[in-house]
């Protein structure tokens, strides 16, 4: 265990899960989507759903999509200045089902250059988070290491091809997950790097004839 596990995080409270895990994952959405959000539909599940004005979880999810850490003493006041930069947000409680954590959230996202992404993610206790879905894929991302998520079609060699690339390049994997919808259909690897990956590593993954898409995800402080 970790001190902070124990202490919990440098925060604006009142709660590191409502609060600073909220704004982590706020944090860890936009580093998903890869651009500040100009639209966020929010769904709140559980207890995010109950509590959410009281313990500042809305303030601190806008505040995080606007790449605010959680010890910002701005956080009290998301929602009026994201309203004065043109973002578009609403916070809806609703139910993502009896497996979902009681501090989950699904964001519906839209970037000013156009992306979309949804995701979906919780806060698991002493300010720490855990994307758990993207677009549909299941994942596995935490935002304490930078991170690639490669969709890609179930074949053999697939993944050595990818850890080659990665290899040849000097970046070295901490962690690798891989989640698949069933045989011969999509998979998806969860990299975790010891350092962020150039844009070029990137496109050259994106080139592979089974990879679907990559999204580079940084860490989340």
């Amino acid at each position: 265990m970790n001190i902070f596990d124990i202490i919990g995080p440098v925060m604006i409270g009142p709660s590191s899960s409502h609060t600073a895990g909220a704004c982590r994952l706020g944090l860890l959405a936009a580093g998903i989507l890869g651009e500040r959000p100009r639209k966020a539909e929010i769904l709140l599940h559980g207890s995010f759903a109950h509590t959410y004005k009281g313990h500042g979880t809305d303030r601190a999810l806008i505040a995080g999509l606007m790449g605010w850490q959680p010890d910002d003493a701005r956080i009290p006041d998301a929602l009026r200045l994201a309203e004065e930069t043109g973002m578009e947000f609403s916070f809806t409680p609703g139910d993502l089902g009896s497996m979902a954590h009681p501090n989950s959230v699904q964001f519906r996202l839209t970037g000013a250059k156009g992306n979309t992404c949804e995701i979906i993610g919780a806060s698991i206790g002493g300010g720490q988070i855990m994307v758990t879905n993207v677009d549909g894929y299941p994942v596995e991302l935490r935002g304490v290491l930078p991170a690639l998520f490669v969709p890609h079609r179930d074949e053999p060699g697939v993944i050595a091809l990818v850890s080659t690339i990665l290899a040849q390049k000097m970046i070295n994997i901490a962690s690798m997950r891989v989640f698949r919808e069933g045989k011969g259909e999509t998979a998806t690897m969860v990299i975790e790097c010891d350092q962020p990956v150039p844009a070029a590593v990137i496109r050259h993954l994106e080139e592979l004839g089974p990879v679907k898409l990559v999204r580079f995800v940084d860490k989340v402080s």
